[in-house]
């Protein structure tokens, strides 16, 4: 059996860190890479000793990576302090 997991890959410092959001596993690497075999082989021991009801469990119907805009500084203006 397989399992088809998101994996976020982003650099930090001098490296690259890789996460995947569905079971907030994360793991690390030289290279984008190196990075994303590192977090295979965390989930791939995660499943490994992980018990068989939290395999079973569905990881989600559905995943999305996106991204926000928010205003920052002085001038941004929360939601919240705005009065109708």
């Amino acid at each position: 059996m397989t399992r088809l997991c998101t994996a976020i890959i982003q650099r930090e410092g001098d490296g690259f860190v890789a996460l995947c959001p569905e079971l907030d596993i994360a793991s690390q690497g030289d290279t984008i890479e190196g990075a994303r075999e590192n977090l295979r082989e965390a989930l791939h021991l995660f499943f490994e000793c992980a018990p068989p009801k939290k395999i079973q469990e569905p990881l989600g119907d559905e995943t999305y990576v996106t991204q926000v805009e928010v205003a920052v500084g002085p001038t941004a203006t929360s939601p919240s302090a705005r009065t109708a």
